[in-house]
């Protein structure tokens, strides 16, 4: 699964972009990995794929922006 799939799924599911979830981690104080993926698997649900690939998001941003792009090229690229 690519990473764009990841976020698409999380987003169908939930209803939350993944700046969504960044700010509600802001506001909670949240920063490490181990504690982002309690909070994210027990609170908001996730599976441990599905919060690990928030988590990239939460931590850099600009990283998780890229992975997007580049799996939509490849998706079109693929059409």
């Amino acid at each position: 699964m690519t990473y764009k799939a990841y976020i698409d799924n999380i987003k169908a599911k939930t209803g939350k972009d993944p700046q969504d979830f960044q700010a509600l981690a802001r506001e909670k104080g949240l920063v490490k990995h181990g504690e982002l993926l309690a909070w994210l698997k027990s609170d908001c649900g996730l599976g441990h794929g599905h919060a690990n690939a928030i988590i990239v998001y939460i931590q850099n941003p600009e990283l998780a922006k890229k992975k997007i792009l580049a799996d939509a090229r490849k998706e079109s690229a693929k059409k």
